[in-house]
């Protein structure tokens, strides 16, 4: 499997090899050892989500307070999707960048988000499926969001797919409004849980 790290420190692309054949295909979207060896401790898995979108569906940008944080290993079972990792991280060197990721059922890439990190994503085909490993279980009075069409963000969405928002989503603060209000975890308390992680594993 080769692993890259993002632009945005602590979040990981996985490229699991896959396996056509006649019947179809095999392929394993997620693989503890080489997680372990590119992020320094395993992931704890206390929930799975799945979602279906249609074309257009844009979801997040979400975050969690940290800690404990919630971190997310997602990857595309059927369809193809822009994926969105934001620093929103307050002190971090890289706060408000972003990257883009494209997963899709061909290429069965995974992407990993640590604690702390800003996820968001637009499904580009009907019927788009994203499957999310998360290392804590839902708790909505620690989640928090920032509006994935903030224009200090410049998230290059597709110009020619309208985008589909929740109203949570379409009413969410900008990030600067998010900072205002200190909703935005802090990068010295996200780096000192990622380093506890580590610690525990060794």
């Amino acid at each position: 499997m080769h692993v890259r790290e993002l632009a945005v420190p602590d979040a990981y692309e996985f490229a699991p090899p896959v396996f056509p054949d006649q019947r179809g295909l095999f392929v394993a979207p997620f693989q503890e050892h080489a997680f372990v060896k590119a992020v320094g401790h395993p992931l704890r898995v206390a929930q799975m989500n799945h979602s279906l979108s249609r074309r257009g569906t844009v979801r997040g940008v979400h975050f969690a307070d940290t800690p404990p944080g919630q971190a997310k290993y997602v990857y595309c079972a059927q369809g193809a999707l822009l994926d969105v990792v934001v620093d929103v991280r307050v002190g971090s060197p890289t706060f408000g960048r972003h990257e883009v990721v494209r997963l899709d059922s061909t290429d069965y890439r995974g992407l990993y988000l640590a604690e702390g990190l800003g996820h968001a994503f637009m499904a580009l085909d009907d019927d788009t499926t994203m499957v999310y490993l998360c290392s804590t279980g839902y708790n909505p009075a620690a989640e928090h969001g920032v509006t994935p069409l903030d224009p200090a963000l410049g998230i290059p969405w597709p110009a020619d797919i309208e985008p589909l928002l929740s109203d949570k989503d379409a009413t969410a603060p900008t990030l600067a409004e998010a900072e205002r209000a200190d909703l935005l975890p802090r990068y010295e308390d996200c780096t000192a849980h990622y380093e506890r992680l580590r610690r525990a594993h060794t």
